[in-house]
């Protein structure tokens, strides 16, 4: 599948899930690019902007599998990834599997389980795999996780650790839709009898791996290379900053650079490229100061003062 073909598949993907949700359409790009980017998705935001409905449309347009973990207190690891159940008619143990087992998990208000069972599913995302009782359970390709936190009630929560956020190559929020989009919102409520538009599926079985090969083939020049690199090291030179962005940072921003260049129709990335895509996939890496978190500091405002000291590249595009 070339550029062209791809921009184009990826446009008709983004266009299937607006006709069944109102969320903005940059917000529904940050999400594909995770998945061309092979990465997963941190959603922080209220209750009631669609997280869930964003999701399961965006896995059934990719012609994905879906399954969704209302993440609580009580959740244990066995309960995400499957467990050896007892067969009393062949007299053997036979592994069940969890509902991490599909394309598209949705971990719903991930923040509410315990630690070890959110390092069980932070343990599949890295190793694209599941262990239980000695025995690896390879999960099914494409795999890709899309996590909600909400930020506003921290009652009963267990915060993800800074080295497990840093396992999420981009971080969004849906926001709240415009006056235009809560009267669409209002108007399909309006009349009970009407069903909500399905979403269309616009990928045949297995071809998303196409689109992630697509992406991967993607230009980068050496100078937007060094430009990836410096504003990862200019993060950690912050002095409202204790630990800047990783190493799997600095990658996590060149592979989603890659991946809006395909949305975007082109087989090269160029510097804006890189600055639409580093407050999502660098500030939620970010651990400030007490000084800094006491005054109310943003990452995003971090990752802005970054985006205006680092000189940006100049680079000569097959246009010119």
């Amino acid at each position: 599948m070339d550029v062209t073909e791809a921009s184009a598949v990826c446009s008709d993907v983004l266009d299937a899930v607006e006709e069944c949700v109102v969320v903005d359409r940059r917000v529904l790009e940050t999400v594909l690019t995770g998945v061309l980017s092979r990465g997963h998705v941190l959603l922080e935001d209220v209750p009631g902007t669609g997280k869930t409905l964003t999701a399961r449309s965006l896995a059934t347009a990719l012609g994905l599998s879906f399954n969704r973990i209302q993440f609580t207190p009580d959740l244990l690891p066995g309960d995400i990834t499957g467990s050896h159940i007892y067969r009393e008619e062949t007299g053997e143990f036979e592994f069940a599997e969890g509902p991490v087992f599909a394309n598209v998990v949705l971990a719903d208000e991930i923040n509410r389980a315990p630690p070890k069972t959110q390092a069980a599913l932070l343990e599949a995302m890295a190793e694209r795999q599941v262990s239980a009782d000695g025995t690896t359970y390879d999960l099914p390709e494409p795999f890709f996780v899309i996590a909600t936190q909400n930020p506003v009630e921290q009652e009963g929560t267990f915060a993800l650790p800074e080295a497990q956020r840093d396992r999420f190559a981009l971080k969004t929020a849906l926001g709240y839709p415009d006056r235009e989009g809560a009267r669409r919102l209002i108007d399909r409520r309006a009349d009970r009898t009407t069903r909500a538009p399905d979403p269309r599926t616009v990928l045949g079985e297995g071809r998303v791996s196409e689109l992630q090969v697509a992406a991967e083939e993607v230009r980068v020049d050496g100078a937007i290379r060094d430009y990836v690199i410096d504003l990862g090291r200019a993060t950690r030179e912050d002095d409202r900053v204790d630990v800047g962005v990783s190493p799997r940072g600095i990658q996590r921003l060149f592979e989603t650079c890659r991946a809006r260049a395909l949305i975007e129709g082109r087989d090269f990335v160029v510097p804006d490229d890189v600055k639409g895509m580093a407050r999502p996939t660098f500030a939620h890496r970010l651990v400030l100061t007490s000084e800094a978190a006491v005054q109310g500091v943003a990452p995003e405002t971090i990752i802005d003062a970054v985006l205006d000291e680092v000189e940006v590249p100049a680079v000569a595009t097959d246009d010119d």
